[in-house]
């Protein structure tokens, strides 16, 4: 890969880092993470 394919490359990661702090930011996805969190946390525990 030359040059300018990984110019491409970390300029598509970079812009994917933005979308996923952006949409991060948003209550609702803050919300929707907290609850997927302790969803997870409550079947570990139950697991155990």
């Amino acid at each position: 890969m030359g040059m300018f394919g990984k110019a491409m490359k970390s300029a598509a990661v970079v812009k994917a880092i933005q979308v996923a702090r952006r949409e991060a930011a948003k209550p609702e996805n803050q919300r929707k993470a907290k609850e997927m969190l302790a969803k997870l946390q409550q079947k570990r525990r139950g697991s155990h």
